[in-house]
């Protein structure tokens, strides 16, 4: 039996990337809902021109968003998808051939990134898989803030269709950056509520591990100066955050 399927967004002030998200999803769609967060600049009016559903919650974080959003859904199937994002030809006709009569509960794909231009094929970046297509009423949105992932009820099936979900993430440095300092504050708030250990000798190790398996174990070399980029940067994330948990920490005691 064919499935109609819904896609849910989440923004705020994504002007430069909702109108590719949005046409790009069309074309499978039955219905696109767009949660927005009170967007400063024209993604509301996109949204608005391009016909799609478009609400606006105040922010509480991504897995409450998303979850939100994707409650609103007329449809149990649903493709979660973030305004950055968009899937190539091929995936997009194996969802249609999926939707016509589904023999799982939930679908996953990898994604590919495009990083200043340039896509990503290594560096612990590619292949990176994403669980997006499911039935809502089988999964939702959980993990730590801001690395949230669909976890599915027990018992469900799960299955892998072919073709990319293209993210074009950054488009300068001092953005990729901004996000790091960005999700690291988060991401060391939410381990020091837990009651996570951390010191600057973790920090340090954990940061080197993650330089050392994603450019040579996971071959960010073969991305040449952009994978040296990615590797570094995301090896300064991996410190950001567990120097920022010590800080926590370290006041705390104070």
């Amino acid at each position: 039996m064919i499935q109609k399927l819904s896609i849910v967004i989440i923004t705020f002030n994504e002007e430069k990337n909702i109108r590719r998200c949005i046409e790009s999803a069309q074309e499978i769609a039955d219905e696109i809902i767009v949660l927005d967060s009170f967007s400063t600049d024209a993604t509301e009016s996109i949204c608005n021109e391009l016909g799609v559903t478009f609400s606006k919650h105040k922010f509480d974080g991504h897995i409450q968003q998303k979850n939100r959003v994707m409650q609103m859904a007329a449809n149990d199937w649903v493709l979660s998808l973030d305004a950055d994002e968009a899937p190539d030809e091929r995936l997009m006709q194996n969802i249609k051939m999926v939707m016509q009569a589904p023999t799982a509960d939930a679908y996953y794909f990898n994604r590919k990134t495009s990083y200043l231009g340039k896509w990503i094929e290594h560096s612990g970046w590619y292949p990176d898989k994403k669980l997006r297509l499911l039935k809502k009423s089988k999964g939702k949105w959980g993990g730590i803030n801001p690395h949230d992932k669909i976890e599915m009820q027990s018992a469900t099936k799960q299955e892998y269709i072919k073709g990319d979900l293209l993210h074009y993430s950054f488009y300068s440095i001092e953005q990729h950056i901004a996000q790091v300092n960005s999700f690291t504050t988060i991401a060391a708030k939410v381990e020091f509520e837990k009651g996570k250990k951390s010191n600057w000798f973790i920090a340090f190790y954990k940061s080197s591990w993650k330089f050392i398996r994603d450019y040579f174990f996971k071959r960010g070399f073969l991305d040449g100066y952009y994978g040296f980029l990615v590797c570094s940067i995301s090896a300064f994330a991996t410190f950001s955050k567990y120097i920022k948990l010590t800080e926590l920490r370290k006041n705390k005691r104070d």
